[in-house]
């Protein structure tokens, strides 16, 4: 039961990515962010498959990774008790799912015959029990990756790194794997860090979330508080609300309006004189008055067409009334929310 903390840059070119990171024994840390955001190589860098340009990682009290002032410490990947499960399953093409799973416990000098028996359970764990002695080329792509997650398991190091495990499953496989991975965590203690781009992965699974943008840390907490807040345009878009950011300013009917980019003017009970954030659904934007704004896209939406206008504000519509009021881009129309759908954050 060892916790992971590591702090870490990277210096590729352009590119810079300066991480502070920890999971504590038994959590799940889910790092979200766009492609390029340094997510993967965040995981490299864990696993120690990439050196950093400066920073530590320790898992308890080991230190596995240590670049900077004149000292260098490279604990090679297969000596850290660290598991990386990437985006494409690498399974040894010349073993049987069996033989892939029973490798990190022989490994870890489990006798011959329990290590079979151990990939046996972790193999019906992931449903594939049926399939234990069939090499990888006789397996789906969704088959292999449960292999590969089933090994990956099976060896329980002490920190485990996933980069969407999920991401080849259908709904049902990867719902059931969702909390085979979690009870699994929970059992083992094991500290975990979660790479993905699905915002139902770090709703069911994470204890806590870390959103990368263009290498940085932009907001970080618990699932319900970086989802229901949103500070990040990022992570507004993936919770799938509006995030508009300007001044407060004092209405003529003594009202205060939250004054954005484009004309956007957002009702809100707050005090004026100081600039804010205000986050609202796009389902919660009416048609027909408020602040001037034109359609910039229209797209389909869950529940009808999802309208993109001016500021950057999402407008959920039904398709009759997108038929009726003859929306296309380009067309002129006013929009405002109710007050008791916003929600206002002071930025000082």
């Amino acid at each position: 039961m060892t916790a992971l903390d590591a702090q870490v840059a990277v210096r590729r070119g352009a590119f810079a990515l300066d991480v502070t990171i920890t999971a504590q024994p038994g959590e799940i840390v889910a790092v979200l962010g766009p492609n390029g955001a340094g997510k993967s190589t965040l995981l490299a860098v864990l696993a120690g498959h990439l050196a950093p340009s400066a920073g530590v990682v320790r898992v308890g009290e080991r230190t596995l990774t240590a670049v900077g002032d004149g000292v260098t410490t490279a604990v090679r990947p297969e000596r850290r008790s660290v598991g990386l499960l990437g985006q494409e399953p690498l399974v040894f093409p010349h073993l049987s799912a069996r033989e892939n799973v029973a490798f990190g416990p022989r490994a870890a000098g489990v006798p011959a015959a329990q290590a079979r028996r151990t990939a046996d359970e972790w193999l019906a764990a992931v449903g594939l029990g049926a399939l234990a002695d069939r090499r990888p080329d006789a397996l789906s792509g969704g088959q292999r990756q449960r292999v590969a997650l089933a090994r990956a398991l099976a060896a329980e190091p002490a920190v485990l790194l996933l980069d969407e495990p999920f991401a080849q499953l259908d709904v049902r496989t990867a719902a059931e794997l969702r909390d085979l991975v979690r009870a699994q965590v929970r059992r083992t203690r094991t500290s975990t860090v979660l790479v993905t781009h699905d915002v139902l992965d770090a709703v069911t699974l994470a204890d806590r979330v870390v959103v990368l943008h263009d290498g940085q840390v932009v907001e970080r907490g618990r699932p319900l508080d970086v989802l229901t807040e949103p500070a990040h345009p990022f992570t507004a878009a993936l919770a799938g609300v509006n995030l508009v950011v300007g001044r407060l300013v004092r209405e003529p009917d003594g009202s205060t309006a939250l004054a954005g980019p484009g004309g956007v003017r957002v009702p809100c009970s707050a005090t004026d004189g100081t600039r804010a954030q205000v986050t609202f659904s796009p389902s919660a934007v009416t048609v027909g008055a408020g602040w001037p704004a034109r359609v910039v896209d229209l797209e389909p939406g869950t529940t009808g067409v999802r309208v993109r206008t001016t500021g950057d504000v999402l407008v959920d519509l039904p398709p009759a009334q997108v038929a009726r009021l003859g929306l296309q881009v380009g067309t002129e129309l006013r929009l405002s929310v109710p007050t008791e759908h916003v929600r206002v954050r002071t930025l000082g």
